[in-house]
């Protein structure tokens, strides 16, 4: 049965244990979204234990930043202090990759600098201003679908194992998705089919500049968990058509926007996992799932009740830099 000291090879990236530490925004980025020594430092007390840490999210373009202290991977300036980010996690025994985002609507002027745009000019059902932002046209899905392409070239530079695509959370690719925020009536809309339709296309160009064997992941609103948006059932079928276009990992996450509103049904450590049970029924490669977890023996149970490959620990380690260790400990000295 798989636990949590079981290894795990995807592609060329073998995991020492199937703990991952989830994107988990420092804020701690210089105003340009260069790496500081206050990211490296929070990285090298939170990485040692795991089998896998992914790094908070970085912007892609500066129209796409997400808040204040976020990490940016949207020119070459940037590789030195990522290179060093990757280092300091590989130091700490851990494999690593980096999330990379567009915000879409969920930003503001105040942040990003620029009017936000997006799929449709729709407010973000999370914005707390009701802006409406500038509909996207193909010249300018081009150019994030280049932004997408040489940011995950950069983070394979930079040192990093993986990338990561942020299609979760009301970002970007997550507005394609959702029927919430994408109401176009070209190729890029209506159907499920024309709503992922540029994230397979972001997919498939990753996967040209990176080569074949990098691991391509994707962190993936299976569910919104809103009235009239992305159900369950159309996200499972969204993580296979991702797979489909050369998705090595699927991500599960679930809720629209900021707030997470999981129905009922939902609750307990591991609430998302029948999302990601789901997801691991109709793909043929890992799964990782998040959500709640704050006890090894529950990370455990959850690996070995076949709810995921992997599992994300987020706020319990934050709180606690010696909470993988402590779990890897408890598990060895478990009765096998």
């Amino acid at each position: 049965m798989s636990h949590i000291l079981d290894p795990l090879t995807i592609h060329s990236l073998r995991l020492s244990n199937r703990l991952v530490l989830p994107p988990m925004a420092t804020a701690k980025a210089s105003p340009e979204g260069r790496v500081t020594q206050a990211v490296l430092d929070w990285y090298a007390q939170k990485c040692p234990g795991l089998g896998l840490v992914i790094a908070e999210h970085a912007f892609v373009l500066p129209e796409g930043r997400a808040g204040l202290g976020q990490l940016s991977v949207a020119s070459d300036e940037t590789l030195d202090g990522l290179g060093r980010l990757g280092r300091v996690i590989h130091e700490a025994g851990s494999a690593c990759a980096l999330q990379i985002s567009h915000a879409g609507s969920r930003t503001s002027p105040a942040i990003s600098g620029s009017r936000p745009r997006a799929p449709s000019a729709v407010a973000h059902p999370a914005s707390a201003s009701g802006d409406v932002p500038q509909e996207l046209d193909r010249m300018g899905m081009a150019t994030i679908l280049e932004a997408f392409t040489s940011g995950a070239r950069r983070a394979k530079v930079a040192g990093f194992d993986a990338v990561e695509l942020h299609a979760a959370h009301g970002y970007l690719l997550d507005q394609f998705l959702s029927p919430l925020t994408n109401r176009r009536t070209d190729l890029y809309g209506g159907s499920l089919v024309g709503r992922i339709l540029f994230l397979e296309e972001v997919v498939r160009a990753v996967r040209r500049a990176v080569g074949p064997g990098y691991p391509i992941f994707v962190r993936l609103g299976v569910a919104d968990f809103l009235e009239g948006g992305l159900s369950a059932e159309e996200g499972v079928e969204a993580a296979a058509r991702l797979v489909a276009a050369g998705t090595d990992l699927i991500d599960v996450s679930g809720g629209f926007g900021y707030a997470l509103k999981a129905p009922e049904g939902y609750s307990g450590q591991g609430f998302l996992s029948p999302l990601s049970r789901a997801v691991k029924a109709a793909v043929k490669v890992p799964v990782i799932l998040t959500g709640g977890v704050t006890e090894a023996e529950a990370a455990a149970a959850l690996l070995e009740a076949g709810a995921a490959d992997l599992i994300g620990v987020g706020r319990a380690i934050a709180a606690d830099s010696r909470w993988a260790r402590k779990a890897l400990e408890a598990q060895r000295q478990r009765p096998r």
